[in-house]
Formats: structure tokens, sequence, C-alpha cells
């Protein structure tokens, strides 16, 4: 994995509430990318598949809120036109 990746990875991660497991996790494997250049295949497995989970969730900022649409005035109906076709 790469570091734009990574950084992309988590800066998406922040947008969720994470465990305090994963809170760690993401640490580490951040500090540890930084020591190494690297990560193990399971530590990008595992990030992954943390970003797949929780990208499938509801961001915790309230982005997406439901508003309340003002209503429209019905719409009049067509008055029939005076040609007849057949």
């Amino acid at each position: 994995m790469q570091k734009a990746r990574l950084d992309w990875v988590l800066s998406g991660l922040s947008k969720y509430a994470l465990t305090k497991a994963e809170d760690e996790f993401l640490k580490t494997a951040s500090e540890e990318f930084d020591r190494n250049l690297a990560l193990t295949a399971k530590q990008e497995a595992r990030i992954e598949i943390l970003y797949k989970q929780k990208s499938l969730l509801i961001p915790n900022k309230n982005r997406f809120a439901f508003e309340e649409i003002p209503q429209r005035e019905k719409a009049k109906p067509r008055k029939p036109s005076g040609k007849i076709v057949l």
C-alpha cells in the first residue's frame, strides 16, 4: 500500500465512529508505515475490510439530514382543447 492510499483511507475512516480497538489499530498501523514504509499483508487487508464495512454505514456528520421540503401548490388540470382528432 502506498502512502497516498493509506492517507486517503484513514481520512475516509475519520468520518465514522470507530471502536477503541479500531482506532488503536489504525494509529499503530500508521506509525508502523512511517517507520518501515510498508505494512504487512494482514494489516493492509484489515484496513481495507474496515474501510469497506464502515463505508456501508451512515457517517457521523449530518451532511445528508432530511429537511422538510415546502409543499408546492397542486397542479391545475389542463383544459381540454376544442379539437377532436379521429
